[in-house]
């Protein structure tokens, strides 16, 4: 929590150092001297950046993330936005969780071989790639030179996407990177599981490697599985917005992206506050599950 309140109290000051403010940002084309201080008295900028920070903090105590730059409640924004990017995550994390396991589990059973060179290769290189470049080859390779799916996202009429084959490269984009970092978590449990002295016998027992791995070495190896996945959650909200950028997705990083060029700091703080609530609930629920699991296994 101390750290949550460090990081917003951060945003506010950032913002503050910024060239320009949300009066000149958001204000008319042209406009006097006269009008861009009053437009500042009325954002209230022409207050000390603490003080201002202070009042956003004691209406965030009652559930109100303020009002932003441009007079629009931030819980609508935010609120309209959130739940794109939930499903944005949700599904990318999935996917994360399932490829990494297929891959870490195949790589595994075929220790020091062929196979399990080249998946902790290819683990290691996607895992050095950014978000955003994997965005925008995806946007070469399967709309620009292909055709097969769409390079931006369009909007409908109830603020989702239009059509589910919009989410296809953004989920993609996310997928991959993280899929580079979790089977390495996975193939490095699973050893790690693997030397353990009941998996062991049940290998002396003459078990199949696939056996031995779906039945013995895998129940013991979740606990850090799942600490694995959870911990992809922040860098997967983290890279969303470079992603949501790229494929013009509408999700909070559309809106954080408006927000910075607004200098809006009620927006940003708001949009910083919510995703930590939501890291946070789940890295809560990953512990729960892990001790959950450990425990069935004592």
């Amino acid at each position: 929590m101390a750290l949550l309140l460090g990081l917003l109290a951060m945003v506010f000051v950032a913002v503050d150092l910024l060239p320009g403010d949300a009066a000149l940002a958001t204000g008319e084309r042209g406009a006097g001297a006269g009008e861009v201080a009053r437009r500042r008295a009325e954002l209230g900028l022409d207050r000390p950046v603490l003080e201002r920070f202070w009042e956003w903090m004691t209406g965030l105590g009652r559930g109100d993330l303020g009002v932003s730059a441009r007079g629009v409640p931030v819980l609508e924004l935010v609120g309209g936005a959130f739940p794109n990017t939930l499903l944005l995550g949700g599904v990318a994390l999935v996917l994360t969780g399932a490829g990494a396991v297929v891959l870490g589990g195949w790589a595994a059973v075929r220790a020091g071989g062929v196979v399990d060179r080249i998946v902790s290769g290819a683990a290691t290189v996607v895992l050095a790639l950014p978000e955003f470049v994997v965005a925008v080859v995806l946007v070469l390779v399967f709309a620009l030179w292909t055709g097969w799916l769409p390079a931006v996202t369009i909007a409908g009429a109830d603020g989702r996407p239009a059509s589910w084959d919009m989410l296809v490269l953004p989920v993609l984009a996310l997928t991959i990177p993280q899929i580079g970092w979790n089977v390495r978590i996975v193939r490095a449990a699973l050893a790690d599981e693997a030397r353990e002295p009941h998996v062991e016998a049940a290998v002396l027992d003459g078990l199949s490697p696939h056996r031995v791995l779906l039945r013995h070495v895998l129940p013991g190896a979740l606990p850090a599985i799942v600490t694995g996945l959870a911990t992809s959650t922040g860098v997967l909200l983290g890279g969303a917005v470079a992603v949501e950028v790229v494929f013009n997705y509408p999700g909070i990083g559309s809106v954080l992206a408006s927000a910075v060029a607004d200098r809006d700091a009620p927006l940003i703080a708001g949009v910083t506050a919510l995703a930590g609530a939501a890291i946070t609930l789940v890295l809560l629920s990953a512990d729960l599950v892990r001790d959950a699991l450990s425990g069935g296994r004592r």
